[in-house]
């Protein structure tokens, strides 16, 4: 990053900043790894437990009424290219965050000041430390600072576990990303959720475009340093750096005696929601033809296969796990981009980003995880995908990884062509003991030409194919394959099918890869 090439002189620094502790220090990955390394030889320790409990009591609505003052951003006074606000603790927010700013020679934290809020009509019953910390930071910039140099939008957010969000110019919140996901999705034990308790906000200069952002990962069973070097533009680049210690065994039954060893550690896990889309056998009252913020899972394999796995909300949790050596990449994408797809005026399920992870090196064997809860609602996020490494790190040894995340819409950065546009089921009208899938697949690079490709599709051993058909759609310039399955006998276990469309000559499509549930 081209980052902080002058000294940052912190007497500048306005007086909202009460008593700094100023230290002679260049912040680096490196630095916060060695402060992650000391505290892994100790047992986690909740920062719940420093919070004052009249925060912990506040209702939804005594939460509502604590708002930031525009005027207290970070880095407004000085006229600089990103401003920081910071989110208030207290009803669901119970962790505490604390942060520091540093410049390329110097450190220093950022203390909890009351007057950076307005609590309107709500009365504390007593003062909040300075050292209590924030429940998490905004990040906001100008897109158009030519056009509109008054206007400050929202780039991205830290909030809530390890939970972030990011946003590229024209796109709305939708799916998060995390630090790491521990057991998710592992039947028979509890997901643990690690948290992001220490955050550098690295100040930047008038010319810079990145934002530099370290911070420390705590849980029962690891401790991360991380570093978030963020480029926004039309696709929102995150390059992500971490070093992460897993504690020993003694250490993590000395915090959680009920915690047995990880089964899946989740590097780069994704989070975002699907209620139901054109796939859905599961239907709703609802007026709207579709609702999610992600509609499929792609994967991007070291032979360049492409496989698209559709998502789908089912009537119980599913789990499901690809195989993949050296993994080029992974993301959950938002396929359908037309208002027409949601029909929703309020909430432009249209505009939300994709995310893409690249790994920045060989991760080696593992498996990309999707895990889908069930849900009656568009509130809840129930989809998760990450990666989970073959081998797992010894304790107290660094574990080192790095990826970038893209938040991106599909015109702004393609992953795939030949691609599949859409996937429906339901039963055969000429017969209800089958289901039919139709899938539509779109073949730029066949356009104008007039061999015709072959649909090889296949399933489980517990169901049969019983018809596939392949035509091509004239009214769009697409092609529609018809696969017709009958479950055995039995019928109630999971499905797993592919189908792909190849030419003589070797080109392909993505592999569309579906599980089908029974109801």
């Amino acid at each position: 990053m081209r980052f902080l090439i002058l000294t940052l002189v912190f007497a500048m620094v306005r007086p909202a900043f009460a008593l700094p502790r100023l230290e002679a220090v260049h912040v680096t990955l490196e630095y916060v790894a060695k402060k992650a390394e000391l505290r892994a030889h100790k047992p986690f320790h909740s920062p719940r437990l420093d919070l004052p409990d009249f925060l912990t009591k506040l209702t939804y609505d005594d939460y509502r009424k604590i708002q930031f003052r525009d005027d207290k951003a970070l880095w407004k006074q000085e006229g600089l290219p990103f401003r920081l606000e910071f989110f208030h603790l207290g009803y669901l927010y119970q962790e505490p965050v604390h942060l520091n700013e540093f410049s390329t020679t110097h450190v220093q934290p950022v203390r909890f000041v009351p007057d950076f809020f307005d609590y309107h009509d709500l009365k504390l019953p007593s003062e909040i430390p300075a050292n209590t910390g924030y429940a998490g930071f905004r990040v906001n910039l100008r897109w158009d600072p030519v056009g509109a140099p008054d206007k400050w939008d929202e780039m991205g957010a830290f909030q809530g576990a390890s939970y972030f969000r990011l946003l590229g110019q024209g796109q709305v919140y939708g799916m998060s990303a995390r630090g790491l996901a521990l057991d998710c999705g592992e039947s028979g034990r509890p997901e643990e959720f690690p948290i992001f308790t220490d955050w550098w906000l690295g100040k930047p200069q008038a010319e810079d475009h990145d934002l530099l952002l370290y911070a420390i990962l705590d849980s029962v069973s690891c401790v991360g340093a991380y570093e978030f070097q963020i480029t926004p533009r039309a696709t929102t680049v995150a390059q992500v750096d971490a070093i992460v210690y897993f504690r020993e065994p003694q250490s993590i039954l000395a915090a959680d005696p009920q915690r047995p060893p990880l089964s899946t550690i989740g590097l780069a896990p994704l989070t975002s929601m699907f209620w139901y889309g054109k796939n859905s056998e599961r239907k709703f009252d609802d007026y709207r033809p579709e609702v999610h913020d992600s509609d499929g899972l792609l994967m991007h394999m070291e032979s360049g296969e492409r496989v698209w796995r559709p998502l789908e909300n089912g009537t119980a949790l599913r789990h499901q796990s690809y195989p993949a050596n050296n993994i080029r990449g992974f993301g959950l994408m938002q396929r359908d981009r037309k208002f027409a797809d949601y029909q929703d005026m309020f909430h432009s399920y249209q505009s939300v980003p994709s995310v893409w992870v690249e790994p920045k090196d060989n991760w080696g064997p593992g498996q990309v995880h999707v895990v889908e809860l069930s849900t009656q609602y568009e509130g809840m996020d129930n989809v998760v995908a990450f990666w989970n490494p073959a081998s797992k790190p010894a304790p107290l040894q660094p574990y080192r990884f790095g990826y970038t995340l893209y938040w991106t819409r599909e015109t702004d950065i393609t992953q795939s062509s030949n691609l599949v546009v859409a996937t429906r089921v339901g039963l055969d009208p000429r017969d209800q003991r089958q289901h039919q899938f139709v899938i539509d697949f779109d073949l730029p690079l066949l356009k104008g030409d007039e061999q015709a490709p072959k649909a090889l599709a296949s399933c489980g051993t517990n169901a049969y194919l019983s018809l596939v058909q392949l035509f091509r759609n004239t009214d769009d310039n697409t092609w529609r394959v018809f696969i017709n399955m009958a479950p055995n006998s039995a019928g109630h276990d999971p499905v797993d099918l592919t189908c792909t469309l190849r030419r003589s000559d070797g080109l392909m499509s993505e592999s569309w890869s579906y599980r089908w549930t029974p109801p």
